[in-house]
């Protein structure tokens, strides 16, 4: 059994930070009503562990390779409980939103590491067994997020949803010095460290994702938004620049001189906020306007990680000859397809049960696609950039799901303020910012408003559903255009190269 002990230190970390990208949905409404947020409160809560993620996965992977992987991931370790801690004592929103921040960095380092550690961990079929496991555990990760957070949630409130991580990564820690061992990149300390193209990526993304949460609260044509807009665009600009000029980039960008490697990287953007970006609203709906416990609530959304998970772990067999272009572009058109469906079935007066054949016809797109997109992304890209192209791709599924949200977030409030013009309300956005954040309505004419609430949600989650099917058709466009069928023998070839970064099963999730 001591020989799976660094197996098991490495699952410890990789379940608790990827559960984490989840836990929080349905301990959000709690949240609000405690710290007094406001749905853009409550989508930052979300994004800014999924930007933290995506801007410094490679970067974090790089210190990895001059500083000793093993070091590099401790430090992520108790960063995370250190970040994990203050969440859960936070007073207010803001605080809690800037601890999160701190929480995905220190997530970043733990998830730049871990195929590393494991890869130096063992060797043969042993190697073979470990990423298998890490693979079922970061699939697992994704379907117990709601139902630990419900848990939690309903019992402890939504404070422990953060408390609970300190034994897990005290765990971790002690398994970790005790049977992990140091290894590094003999020339990383040559490479050097890409901290202009860090910093430019972090604050493009950032400003980007500002820019959309603000234009679904004060509108497009606000001078606000757009100068994010025009932030953004300078910063992503200076990030290619940094880029192209840097002598050691985070991201060589020749690779996407490769169209199928550009076409995977477009998928796996769009298939994160396609799947997993509207579990946000749906975990408002169930609780706000349904009535329904954390727990429930938490069930609810099963089925979409339950599905995808299966797809992946179970149908390789029959899947692994399917050619990439068909497998992504097929998963992205069923994860479009079922948002649509759910669009298609939900009106005011429905209950959750609407909501199950898409959730299921969603995730088995997901589980459809994530797979091949790693083993395209490996296999098109030469070995000594395998490395870089799996991180390319986590950065790109994080990325996608902070994106996500904050476009989905736009359209939920844009169809619950329609819902409500609609049916006569006096202050509809004001009524819209209220019911978004998961707080009852207020004032004089709140009773009257209160037949209002489900025809509302319904609008706004109908809305929140077709951007999200629009997403996913996308996707399946851009793969079936872009990516060309990658010969078996390419395949066989690169795909054992295993690097610092992994490759996603969820919404940032790596299996």
């Amino acid at each position: 059994m001591r020989k799976w002990l660094p197996l098991t230190a490495v699952c410890l970390g990789a379940f608790m930070l990827l559960v984490d990208v989840t836990i929080v949905t349905v301990a959000l409404p709690e949240m609000a009503d405690g710290l007094n947020g406001s749905f853009a409160g409550l989508q930052w809560v979300m994004d800014i562990y999924a930007l933290a993620l995506a801007a410094l996965l490679l970067g974090a992977g790089a210190l990895a390779d001059r500083a000793g992987r093993r070091r590099v991931y401790l430090g992520g370790l108790g960063l995370f409980a250190a970040a994990s801690l203050a969440c859960g004592l936070a007073t207010g929103a803001g605080a809690l939103i800037a601890f999160r921040a701190v929480q995905g960095a220190g997530g970043a380092a733990m998830f730049a590491t871990t195929m590393a550690l494991l890869s130096s961990s063992y060797q043969g079929r042993d190697r073979g067994v470990a990423f298998g496991v890490w693979g079922a555990v970061n699939g697992a990760a994704a379907a117990a997020g709601p139902i630990i957070g419900g848990v939690l949630t309903e019992h402890l409130g939504w404070r422990w949803i953060f408390f609970i991580n300190l034994p897990v990564c005290a765990l971790a820690v002690y398994v970790t010095r005790r049977a992990v061992a140091e290894s590094r990149d003999p020339h990383g300390r040559a490479k050097g460290l890409d901290l202009p193209g860090t910093a430019a990526f972090t604050l493009g993304a950032a400003a980007l994702t500002y820019a959309l949460i603000r234009a679904g609260e004060h509108g497009w044509t606000e001078p606000a938004s757009l100068g994010l807009l025009g932030l953004a665009v300078l910063a992503l600009a200076a990030f290619v620049a940094a880029e192209l000029r840097g002598a050691h980039p985070m991201l060589d960008l020749s690779l996407f001189r490769d169209r199928t490697f550009t076409g995977i990287l477009l998928g796996a953007l769009l298939l994160s906020g396609a799947a997993f970006s509207s579990l946000l609203q749906v975990s408002l709906w169930l609780q706000s306007a349904e009535g329904m416990d954390p727990v429930a609530a938490g069930l609810v959304l099963v089925p979409l990680s339950l599905a995808a998970f299966a797809v992946s772990a179970f149908g390789g067999r029959w899947l692994h000859g399917l050619p990439p272009r068909l497998s992504v572009g097929g998963g992205l058109l069923l994860t479009g397809a079922g948002a649509l469906l759910q669009a298609l079935m939900l009106d005011a007066g429905d209950g959750w049960p609407v909501l199950l054949p898409g959730l299921v016809v969603a995730g088995l797109g997901a589980g459809l696609a994530a797979p091949a997109l790693a083993a395209t992304a490996m296999a098109v890209v030469p070995p000594a950039r395998a490395g870089m192209a799996g991180g390319a791709l986590n950065t790109a599924r994080q990325l996608g799901n902070a994106l996500g949200i904050a476009v989905l977030g736009a359209a939920f409030q844009a169809g619950l303020v329609r819902g409500l013009t609609g049916a006569g309300a006096a202050d509809a956005h004001g009524t819209a910012q209220a019911l978004a954040a998961g707080r009852p309505v207020e004032g004089a004419g709140a009773a009257g408003l209160a037949p209002l609430v489900d025809p509302a949600f319904a609008a706004g989650l109908r809305a929140t559903f077709v951007v999200s099917g629009v997403l996913g058709l996308l996707g399946a466009l851009a793969v079936l255009v872009l990516v060309r069928t990658v010969p078996a023998a390419t395949h066989q070839g690169r795909t054992p190269v295993r690097s610092r970064e992994g490759v996603s099963t969820g919404p940032g999730l790596s299996g």
